[in-house]
């Protein structure tokens, strides 16, 4: 009986693809565009950075912290911890913060990005923000 309850919810769950699942093949798809994608924001000179336009990345500025986003949200979802899907807005607003400093550092450091932020206006969600 046990056995059966924790079945069903999976079984169910698995059939349709998820939040978390659209995060982290979001996450993928920008880590497979940018070679340039680091957990420290710094600026690669001695790698010829350049801003990367293409991909994922023509759509929205930040797409690995969208898939980011999105799996923070969807595991707790998929797990039906509603409690915990409110404590991930935590971490999500931390990422926010860091995309405005993200985002100044790379005006003033990477050239072309100024230019980016003009051709690819959404930073995380597109057609939203």
């Amino acid at each position: 009986m046990l056995t059966t309850q924790i079945e069903e919810p999976l079984r169910e769950t698995s059939r349709h693809p998820s939040r978390k699942d659209a995060g982290w093949w979001i996450s993928y798809l920008s880590l497979r565009e940018n070679a340039f994608a680091a957990p420290v924001v710094k600026h690669q000179a001695e790698r010829n950075q350049i801003v990367v336009d293409t991909g994922v990345y023509s759509k929205i500025r930040h797409p690995m912290y969208a898939g980011a986003a999105l799996v923070m949200i969807g595991v707790p979802l998929w797990l039906e911890s509603y409690a915990a899907t409110l404590l991930s807005l935590i971490p999500i607003s931390t990422l926010l913060v860091r995309i405005f400093i993200e985002e100044q550092f790379l005006r003033r450091e990477l050239n072309g990005y100024y230019a980016y932020t003009k051709r690819v206006p959404y930073r995380l969600i597109p057609h939203r923000w």
